[in-house]
């Protein structure tokens, strides 16, 4: 059911257009506009409203009845959700997490079918909005966490460019003490997601029982049914981590995370202005100002009732889990195929990975300290710290055959052979490249990129770049690679693969490398120059 006492003070009160209420709500502007529309039309009920009419009796004014009613699958046992209020606002510790075990319980022993964890807290949030004027989760100490994006963002300065980044501000609340965290961020990625959500909890001094998120990408891959939202790995993983569950808020249904809602509206109509106001050209400089505000706002007295957030914050921080040990850190996610040297590629290292995965796709996870490979089944094959520089290998002799040069199609014999079609100089080279490290599997992927040449280059131009690495001392890919551009260059149209180039060159005249030489040119120059001016005499 939408908020339709929200949408009309917003519409009477703010002069927001649809649009707007749109943006600020989550429903659509048709959506809106329909409501609207029937509002004025409908002769039983007009704006101010009527004193205590709820949600429910708006939707029975306007359209005769109430969205969704007498939906619910019948075989299910309904919950008593009069009980369930009156414990939640009688018992300090009393949370619905308990109240649904106790209904499974009891829906067990009597052979009824009772509803899932989701949905019973879904329909319980329902029932308070068809019969109160107040429609939420009751807030109770230490249950819930809140988090969502301000709508308003800032400008962050590059001092050297002028160039201008959006500061997005990540906004987290308690809804029992309602102290509210908050921090800005110049990425929205999910790495960025993680460490501001790990910062939310260090902030509060814990860990709730339940995290409610908007339905962004960071959080939520796909939430249709509501019932079984599929989350984002990473922050599924983080939830795990830190023990407690995710619980995203129905689409289009900004009320089922009203505490946060309410907390980015204070943000927004308060000391954003001032923020706004200032030129910020750190991320931190931000930062620091926002939550010199935050700690103002936290300690500033309430307006309906006594005391403040912090006073609150500090009863419900004893009632929060304890904070683990370790900060779950975001991983990188990739796959990839085995290679004949028993390695994976990943970031421009390699690291390898045991035998029996020859030629096997695997899935790679990366922290900024760690990576950890795992077959696609998801068993943990392999771990490794994290290379520092490009080109590093991580190698396990173990994860080798001991017949290894022998085993697969890449070993010494093959890549020395391949050689010897291009001249003796380029076997030479391989040769000294395949003893160039402590084992020899690490050299195969620079011996692929040595002959590799080949598919540009003319053999010609290869032979004589190994033949001038070799007496420079410096048999290496590097050298090769920087170097058989040039020589390929000196030898003209025989320094390249013609086969390669012949389409392409196909109908198009090939100067003769002489004819670039810089001497010639200038020779060239001056005989036209003295032919033109006796031209000029005659």
């Amino acid at each position: 059911m939408l908020d339709y006492k929200d949408i009309l003070n917003k519409h009477f009160v703010l002069r927001l257009s649809a649009r707007e209420i749109s943006r600020q709500t989550g429903v659509s502007k048709s959506g809106i506009l329909k409501f609207l529309q029937a509002f004025e039309k409908c002769e039983d009920l007009d704006y101010p409203l009527p004193p205590g009419i709820t949600n429910a009796g708006i939707a029975m004014k306007v359209y005769g009845k109430v969205p969704g009613e007498g939906g619910r699958d019948e075989s299910y046992e309904y919950p008593d959700y009069q009980k369930v209020l009156k414990l939640m606002n009688e018992r300090k510790n009393m949370t619905l997490q308990v109240c649904w075990d106790r209904y499974s319980k009891r829906c067990a022993a009597e052979g009824k079918k009772g509803y899932q964890y989701r949905q019973f807290c879904e329909l319980y949030s329902k029932w308070c909005e068809e019969n109160y004027e107040t429609a939420h989760f009751t807030a109770v100490i230490a249950q819930t966490m809140e988090v969502d994006f301000a709508g308003k963002t800032f400008d962050l300065i590059d001092r050297l460019t002028g160039e201008i980044t959006p500061i997005v501000v990540f906004v987290s609340i308690l809804p029992y003490s309602q102290y509210i965290y908050a921090e800005g961020m110049s990425s929205t990625k999910e790495a960025q997601w993680i460490e501001v959500n790990n910062n939310a909890l260090k902030a509060f001094g814990g860990v709730p029982a339940i995290v409610v998120c908007d339905n962004c990408k960071q959080a939520v891959i796909a939430n249709k049914d509501w019932i079984q939202p599929e989350l984002n790995k990473d922050y599924a993983e983080w939830a795990e981590h830190n023990h407690t569950i995710i619980l995203p808020a129905k689409v289009r249904r900004p009320r089922f995370k009203s505490s946060v809602e309410n907390a980015v509206g204070i943000l927004e109509k308060g000391f954003f202005h001032d923020l706004e106001e200032r030129r910020y050209f750190t991320l931190e400089q931000f930062n620091e100002d926002l939550w010199e505000k935050l700690d103002g706002l936290n300690d500033a007295p309430f307006k309906k009732k006594e005391h403040c957030r912090s006073y609150y914050w500090a009863e419900e921080k004893a009632e929060l889990m304890p904070l683990p040990s370790t900060q779950y850190h975001y991983m990188e996610r990739s796959t990839a195929k085995v290679s004949s040297d028993f390695h994976v590629r990943f970031d421009n290292a390699y690291y390898s990975v045991d035998k029996a995965y020859l030629h096997k796709k695997v899935v790679i996870r990366a922290s900024q300290t760690q990576v950890r490979i795992f077959s696609l089944e998801g068993d943990l094959i392999a771990e490794w710290p994290r290379a520092h520089h490009r080109g590093e290998w991580k190698t396990n002799p173990d994860h080798l055959p001991k017949n290894y040069k022998d085993f697969s199609e890449w070993n010494s014999t093959y890549f020395i052979r391949k050689a010897s079609t291009v001249g003796p100089h380029t076997t030479e080279l391989i040769k000294r490249i395949l003893k160039s490290r402590k084992l020899e599997v690490q050299t195969y992927r620079l011996c692929i990129g040595v002959l590799g040449f080949t598919k540009k280059y003319s053999r010609t131009s290869l032979e004589e770049c190994c033949r001038r690495a070799l007496a420079a001392e410096r048999a290496t890919y590097t050298y090769i690679k920087n170097t058989i551009g040039a020589v390929a260059e000196e030898l003209g149209s025989s320094g390249y693969n013609t086969d390669k180039n012949k389409k392409r060159n196909e109908g198009a005249y090939i100067m003769d490398s002489s004819y670039s030489d810089m001497n010639k040119l200038l020779d060239r120059s001056r005989a036209l120059a003295d032919q033109s001016g006796k031209e000029a005499l005659r």
